[in-house]
């Protein structure tokens, strides 16, 4: 199942799905903005596991479709159809980020397709919107408004960016990438939609998830509370939480600790 292939969603959007390794599927989902890259990266490839990302809408090699429909809903939905078409369920679903809300919704909207659940550096509880996001959508708003170089700019220069260089330079990194990604259009539709969304689940309903799950969070990082690890940890009954380096101090230490937490959790299941 090593490579790339499309699948085309039941409004005909085409999505890339990307994959490598081999034996028992999990699927594995990118951030906001990301794209496979991130998941290869930090996937256990020794685990004897198949990691499957599909790219979301307009990440990736994937299209946009109508930006309209650029929701964690439509995103879970999409994953879901990949899966009662392509696989046979249950399977392992998670993410990191973004990826983490639409593996939270998978597990309480469509508990029949989630063997296990891997939340990595969740930035949304229940509610949507939450605060952390706003410097996503500050970066939206700013490509909407202004050319890419005048956007970057004002960004750097404003509160959200120098609150940022102080206390989490990584997602500051992250952030002002977003400023050069193409196309600059479907970029700014994103940061703007997702900001202001959420996995669309209740705390009762979080609370009634009984899959095994490994909940990975880190600190020095304010997208990524890791209070919001630590409370989706506490909210799930068969739930672990384990604490990898930040990247700001090690890339190195955070990829190696992030496999081995991984593949400990996929190897007892």
């Amino acid at each position: 199942m090593n490579g790339s292939r499309l699948f085309e969603t039941s409004d005909g959007t085409r999505l890339n799905v990307d994959s490598d390794g081999e034996g028992a599927p999990v699927f594995f989902q990118h951030g906001l903005c990301g794209d496979a890259g991130q998941t290869r990266e930090v996937f256990p490839v020794e685990a004897g596991f198949c990691r499957i990302t599909v790219e979301a809408r307009g990440h990736g090699g994937s299209q946009p479709g109508p930006f309209k429909r650029l929701s964690i809903a439509t995103f879970a939905d999409d994953i879901a159809a990949y899966i009662e078409t392509s696989l046979t369920a249950p399977v392992v679903i998670g993410g990191i980020s973004m990826g983490a809300a639409i593996a939270l919704r998978l597990a309480v909207k469509r508990p029949d397709l989630v063997k296990a659940l891997i939340l990595a550096r969740p930035a949304w509880l229940t509610t949507a919107a939450p605060d952390n996001m706003a410097p996503n959508a500050e970066v939206g708003r700013l490509l909407q408004t202004l050319p890419p170089d005048e956007a970057k700019a004002a960004f750097l220069a404003g509160p959200i960016g120098q609150r940022l260089a102080a206390q989490a330079p990584d997602n500051l990194a992250s952030l002002t990438g977003f400023f050069a990604r193409q196309p600059i259009a479907v970029t700014a539709a994103l940061l703007t939609a997702i900001s202001s969304d959420g996995p669309g689940v209740t705390d009762e309903e979080v609370s009634r998830i009984v899959v095994p799950t490994l909940v990975i969070g880190h600190d020095q990082d304010v997208i990524h509370p890791i209070a919001y690890a630590h409370e989706l940890a506490e909210r799930i009954p068969a739930a672990r939480f384990v604490q990898i380096t930040p990247k700001t101090d090690s890339r190195t230490h955070y990829v190696a600790d992030f496999r081995h937490a991984m593949s400990t959790f996929l190897k007892e299941l």
